[in-house]
């Protein structure tokens, strides 16, 4: 790049203006093909697939803060020399998507079954036409740098293939079969859930405990579902429970069905809870269900798909929580309730989906068996192939899958992918792979149900890229690089990608790096929720201050697996860092600010040049550290007040003290120079104003396909970082003077510096002067005030001349008015520190507080008081 000095008032307005700007940039770089990856390439790959968000989605904080971060290592590396692919795409999200388009059914007086299979399945792909992907849009608002030609949607033809063929293998290979087990329901969605579909929450109920036969063979339960009794068909107890030993083997009548049921003994009971006995109920409770397997019980089911009661007699047709209570009404008439407990706290599962009450169930469905894939995906971890960040939730990550249950996968739903089975008319079975023909002829029927969304989200990282098939993209791209997500889908997620990478691409993992960021909180810490009225909607902090503000703000705060506490005044906040920039590089184009090939050499340049200079070589090296290490907020805190207090609160002021002194050049040399490295330093983080100035700055092309920084340590300089450090402790001490003395920022007084710390400065007298508004001492200079600040050197003597630069008056009254605040502060404080009661009862951080504010008030009362002792008054 040749030299190029250039005059800002053509370059750059006066202000940024985002929503001007941001879309048209956006479009240039998709145009331009900047993000488009080339399989070609021989740059060594860097690959991220992003979590592809549901089609019915649209951006939350969660998804900007997730893509704020992979924009970031995908910007970053691109500029680094690596031939970089971030895919993009999306989930068909079977229960949601076919959830909203059965209510634009219902609005029109319609159901499913209303059009049939064939014609509902065209009505969701007319609504996914329409309306799906509106979070897409949304991404490119936010600036993602995706490869918009390779998008996938998880229904795709190619990606369809791919499940029919990793369902072939696994069946084929014993680990996929059909069973009848307990799984999750829900009767409002009317389909399986797997366990991480189930949302758990403490619900209020009750604990009823009922008496079970009769006399000295009586025996009580305790439930929270009474109505679940009526598919009893055990009672169970722990075989060394000496309370119950001589009742088992016998039976119980079963109240209000006439029928007797044994009583069992079984390891799992607890005989410390409740009773000590409990009720079986098979088919409709987990541990209920391997009870009723041990001992061989009857299973009859007594609820159907919309949780109504099925079994004959009074409670027939009843929704459950209708038959809860009439349960409950005709034991009591029979004298059968012992106690009741209302309200109880108990967990209860809800639909992720619809927040239905869960129903445990007895149902034929298809299952993956895990523990095979499971242990591979483990192994994965434990050899080093895949490593987590941070390293910490890798624990999170083994206790789920070396704990995992078998898997359900069939859905009760018609739109996802269905799955291959036929079943013949004479009990036959056949798992159809996606180059065979299925069986034809009468009697011959597919199963109706289609496999759990995440059954094709786990084969992501590798279908997207062409598989089963052996692609260009496949044999360049696998295994991606990184995985991005929040640690609260770890489990749904990570675990079911890895297993089935694993077998898909024959142990060569998905991903070598996972990175778990934190969900977002409000200010306060609180999660976000429509109820609590605390959700901060992305787009409108776009609209508001700008999708920069927006990412600088998310990147800021995400630190490694934990959670981020988000407020409005920090967008504003990081508003301001762009404005700050913005201004920074107005000011060095309108000082002839110029990028050249190198900056001059060391012994041409001012101490205040090869500070900055050093300065920037530490920032460069340590961000570089810090972004390998995935701690994004540390980076771009760092970069923050690299840029906010070095380069522009000191760097730029001594900069326009030496414009106008014999080093000019060499300064705008290394100005504009700074300035480019800082911007693009900032570009993965802030991408569409540092575009808008790094190209007014050096006429290049695009600071997207610009070189990432590499540390320059050749100008570091200890002598200059000292004697620098020193100008800046005294004009900052000079500045606490000036404002603890009530003088205006711009006010110039007269000074005399003088003393050895002062002299080991020299040559900076005239930056001193400028930045502490200082003018030179005149003939018959008395001084009113001093102040001493010691320095690498020594002391420096800093005197000067207040007189009729204050308003004693005016000045007293202030300072009396925050002394009277000070004392009443200082005053409640030891109150409460001195009392005996609240220092036991009140939490230790709490205690902590008081102190240092305690502290703080003390601090405050010493030095109101000295400057009301320079005034030439005593505090009353």
């Amino acid at each position: 790049m040749t030299e190029k000095p250039l005059d800002s008032s053509a370059e750059l307005p006066g202000a940024w203006s985002p929503a001007d700007e941001e879309a048209a940039i956006y479009q240039r770089w998709v145009d331009a093909g900047y993000f488009t990856a080339d399989a070609d390439s021989d740059k060594p790959p860097f690959t991220i697939v992003l979590p592809p968000p549901n089609v019915t989605g649209s951006l939350h904080m969660g998804h900007a803060l997730n893509h704020t971060l992979m924009d970031l290592m995908t910007r970053r590396r691109r500029m680094q020399g690596y031939e970089v692919l971030w895919l993009p795409g999306m989930d068909h999200a079977g229960i949601a998507t076919q959830n909203v388009v059965e209510r634009d059914l219902a609005a029109e007086g319609l159901s499913r079954h209303d059009l049939g299979r064939e014609r509902f399945v065209e009505r969701v792909w007319a609504w996914k036409a329409e309306y799906g992907g509106r979070i897409l849009a949304q991404m490119r608002r936010l600036g993602d740098g995706v490869d918009w030609s390779r998008e996938r949607f998880t229904m795709d033809e190619s990606l369809s293939r791919a499940v029919q063929t990793m369902f072939k293998r696994l069946y084929d290979d014993g680990l996929i079969y059909r069973a009848e087990r307990i799984i999750n329901w829900c009767p409002r969605c009317h389909t399986a859930l797997s366990d991480i579909e189930v949302e758990h929450s403490e619900d209020e109920g009750e604990l009823i405990s009922i008496r079970y036969g009769d006399g000295e063979n009586s025996i009580v339960v305790a439930t929270t579902r009474a109505e679940t009794m009526l598919g009893d068909t055990a009672v169970a107890v722990h075989p060394d429970d000496e309370r119950y030993r001589h009742l088992v083997g016998t039976e119980v009548e079963l109240p209000l069905t006439g029928r007797r049921i044994p009583i069992v003994a079984d390891e799992h009971v607890d005989p410390e809870f409740g009773t000590g006995a409990v009720k079986v109920t098979p088919a409709h409770d987990p541990n209920d269900f391997e009870i009723g397997r041990r001992h061989n019980l009857p299973m009859p089911s007594i609820m159907d798909e919309r949780a109504v009661i099925t079994v004959p007699g009074p409670f027939e047709g009843l929704d459950r929580f209708e038959a809860r209570p009439a349960v409950v009404a005709a034991l009591r008439e029979q004298g059968r309730i012992v106690a009741e407990k209302r309200p109880y706290l108990h967990a209860v599962g809800h639909c992720s989906r619809c927040d239905t009450v869960v129903e445990p169930r007895l149902s034929l469905q298809w299952w993956v068996k895990v523990e095979p894939l499971a242990r591979a995906a483990g192994d994965a971890v434990r050899d080093g192939r895949t490593r987590i960040h941070p390293p910490e939730l890798a624990k999170r990550y083994f206790d789920w899958v070396d704990n995992m249950h078998d898997w359900t996968i069939s859905r009760q739903l018609w739109w996802g992918h269905r799955i291959p089975v036929w079943y013949g008319p004479d009990g036959q079975m056949v798992c159809v792979g996606p180059d065979e023909q299925p069986p034809s002829g009468e009697g011959w029927t597919q199963d109706p149900d289609v496999l759990d969304t995440w059954f094709s989200s786990g084969l992501w990282p590798f279908s997207t890229l062409g598989w089963p098939e052996s692609t260009k993209d496949l044999k360049r791209f696998y295994p991606t690089s990184v995985l991005s997500t929040g640690y609260d889908i770890l489990f749904f997620w990570v675990a079911r990608m890895m297993m089935m990478g694993l077998v898909a691409m024959d142990g060569v993992q998905p991903f070598d790096h996972v990175y778990l960021h934190g969900l977002i909180r409000d200010a306060h810490g609180k999660k976000m929720s429509k109820s609590r009225g605390n959700v901060i909607d992305p787009l409108e902090w776009m609209d508001r201050y700008g999708a920069d503000a927006t990412r600088f703000t998310l990147a800021r705060g995400a630190n490694p697996g934990a959670d981020m506490a988000l407020a409005e005044e920090w967008a504003a906040g990081s508003r301001n860092f762009g404005t700050k920039l913005w201004n920074a590089t107005r000011f060095a184009l309108m000082n002839g600010a110029t990028v050249a090939t190198a900056v001059p050499p060391a012994a041409e340049l001012t101490e205040a040049d090869r500070w900055i200079l050093g300065r920037l070589a530490r920032v460069v090296s340590e961000v570089d550290g810090l972004l390998d290490d995935y701690q994004f907020a540390k980076a771009v805190d760092l970069l923050y007040h690299f840029t906010w207090d070095e380069l522009c609160d000191w760097y730029l002021e001594l900069a326009k003290v030496q414009f106008a002194g014999e080093h000019a050049e060499g300064t705008r040399a290394v100005l504009g120079h700074v300035l480019d490295v800082v911007l693009r330093l900032l570009h993965p983080v802030i991408p569409f104003v540092t575009e808008r100035l790094w190209k007014a700055l050096t006429g290049g092309e695009s600071i997207v396909i610009a070189s990432w920084p590499t540390a320059d340590e050749s100008f570091a300089d200890a002598t200059a970082d000292k004697r620098i450090g020193d100008v800046q402790k005294l004009v900052t001490e000079i500045r606490r003077f000036r404002s603890d003395q009530g003088l205006k920022p711009g006010q110039r007084v007269a000074a005399q510096l003088s003393g050895a710390g002062f002299a080991g400065v020299d040559g900076h007298e005239g930056a001193i002067f400028s930045l502490a508004r200082l003018t030179e001492a005149a003939d018959g200079f008395t001084a009113s005030a001093a102040i001493d600040v010691s320095l690498s050197e020594g002391v420096a003597h800093v005197a000067l001349d207040l007189s009729g630069a204050v308003d004693v008056a005016a000045e007293r009254k202030r300072l009396e008015k925050d002394l009277a605040v000070a004392q009443k502060e200082l005053k409640q404080t030891e109150g409460k520190l001195g009392n005996e009661s609240f220092l036991a009862k009140a939490p230790a951080d709490v205690v902590e507080k008081i102190r240092s504010r305690r502290e703080v008030a003390a601090a405050d009362i010493d030095r109101i008081t000295a400057r009301l002792d320079t005034l030439g008054v005593s505090p009353s």
